[in-house]
């Protein structure tokens, strides 16, 4: 698809001298400039989602079962006795 996107003369500049360089495309430049930010913000909004989880208190019940669960791996996959 093509689109017409409006970017200041420097910018321009820069980024014509990088294609030319590294022999890519203007396209292919501006596919994988945006391709990459979207990235970015992709992982800054798991990442806050993640603090968001991990900044919650442990419930009494969580830690109860945080525990058997640890014990039960320690039984079963590591075969670790008592």
């Amino acid at each position: 698809m093509k689109t017409a996107i409006s970017i200041p003369d420097e910018l321009f500049k820069e980024v014509e001298k990088f294609a030319r360089e590294h022999q890519y495309s203007r396209s292919e430049v501006f596919v994988t400039a945006v391709k990459e930010f979207l990235n970015r913000l992709k992982s800054r909004q798991m990442l806050t989602l993640l603090n968001e989880v991990y900044s919650e208190v442990e419930t009494s019940e969580d830690a109860a079962l945080r525990k058997k669960a640890l014990k039960h791996y320690r039984k079963k996959v590591l075969k670790e006795t008592y």
